[in-house]
């Protein structure tokens, strides 16, 4: 089973930002990531973050939390591709970054495709959590949504990770998969 939400409170120049994403995996919490962070408008449809991030799970044997300190940009960019980018300093000088875009593509006023990319980078290698220095992955994915109403949408789609460089070295030495791909069935709903 695997989360991705997103979320604020606030209003339109100060929010409250809350964004999760992870999966389960035989009744085990993986490499599962929560974020709470302040936003502030500087920009039209454009807010600059700041805040923290929390990694939980097992991760080889290994469920010792993580936290960093997290600090980027995210809006509305040109053409309305929806784009984000999260640096991140962690405990012992770690550092890391990812940036990601989406893009809704109306195929009928209800059946919207949405295309996703999200790409991560970390400073140096941390053998214990398969992660190299350098690009690490590289995650592209399409989800087809019908919208029942604007705020309750079904999705099914499809998602294709790539591992890179010393990420992908570390992959295979550990008997994990380089690249992975995965079928998903959600539901997007706001209120």
């Amino acid at each position: 089973i695997a989360w991705e939400g997103i979320g604020w409170i606030g209003s339109d120049i100060n929010r409250l930002w809350l964004r999760t994403k992870g999966h389960t995996l035989d009744e085990s919490l993986q490499r599962t990531r929560v974020e709470a962070l302040y936003g502030r408008a500087f920009h039209r449809w454009w807010d600059a973050i700041i805040g923290v991030r929390r990694d939980f799970g097992d991760i080889d044997g290994d469920e010792t939390p993580r936290t960093w300190a997290a600090f980027g940009i995210q809006g509305l960019a040109l053409y309305k591709f929806e784009v984000s980018a999260t640096g991140y300093v962690g405990e012992r000088g770690k550092t890391a970054a990812i940036l990601e875009a989406e893009y809704d593509m109306l195929l009928t006023n209800r059946l919207i495709a949405n295309w996703s990319v999200e790409a991560d980078w970390f400073g140096q290698s941390d053998p214990e959590e398969v992660i190299g220095a350098g690009l690490s992955t590289v995650e592209a994915g399409l989800r087809l949504r019908y919208e029942i109403t604007r705020q309750f949408a079904p999705y099914i789609g499809f998602e294709r990770e790539w591992s890179y460089g010393k990420t992908a070295d570390l992959r295979g030495l550990s008997n994990h998969s380089r690249n992975e791909t995965r079928w998903v069935v959600g539901l997007r709903f706001w209120f």
